[in-house]
């Protein structure tokens, strides 16, 4: 199984990197699931430049902060459509302001990938089309642990 990580990652204080970590950690040893951590993976696609650049050439070349971004857009939708088993997603208030992880649920829930979404903002609060794209919602990521244990636990059993 392949899960891809999906939210805030250029607006989230840390670069989303805590959480992602967190639940990778738990995926891939509990679980036994592979994890696409677009965090990680941007290291590998991003020449040592780009790494470096590609946030400042949003102001300063727009050509080549697109051609480096597109890079990333390209090989993470290609993982996305192409690859994963399901989508676990962090919703908070960092995402808002972002498009990625916004896509990447609409693409997944018109593949019938399954997005399991923890959310830090009150239902109310997220986009109706957000809602409709989401499989399953949990408050926390103990209680989606569960659900996934759950879900998965002929993997466990000898």
């Amino acid at each position: 199984m392949l899960v891809y990580l999906a939210g805030a990652i250029e607006h989230a204080p840390d670069g989303g990197r805590a959480w992602r970590e967190e639940i990778s950690r738990f995926l891939a040893g509990t679980l036994g699931h592979r994890v696409f951590n677009p965090c990680v993976e941007e290291n590998h696609l991003l020449s040592a430049e780009e790494f470096r650049e590609f946030r400042r050439w949003k102001e300063t070349d727009l050509p080549q902060f697109r051609r480096t971004m597109r890079k990333l857009i390209n090989t993470d939708l290609d993982i996305l459509l192409n690859k994963t088993d399901y989508v676990v997603c962090l919703w908070d208030e960092h995402v808002l302001n972002g498009g990625g992880t916004h896509g990447e649920l609409t693409l997944a829930y018109h593949r019938n990938i399954p997005v399991y979404m923890v959310s830090k903002i009150p239902r109310a609060g997220i986009s109706s089309w957000i809602l409709g794209c989401t499989t399953e919602l949990f408050e926390n990521f103990e209680q989606l642990k569960g659900f996934l244990e759950e879900k998965f636990k002929k993997n466990f059993q000898t």
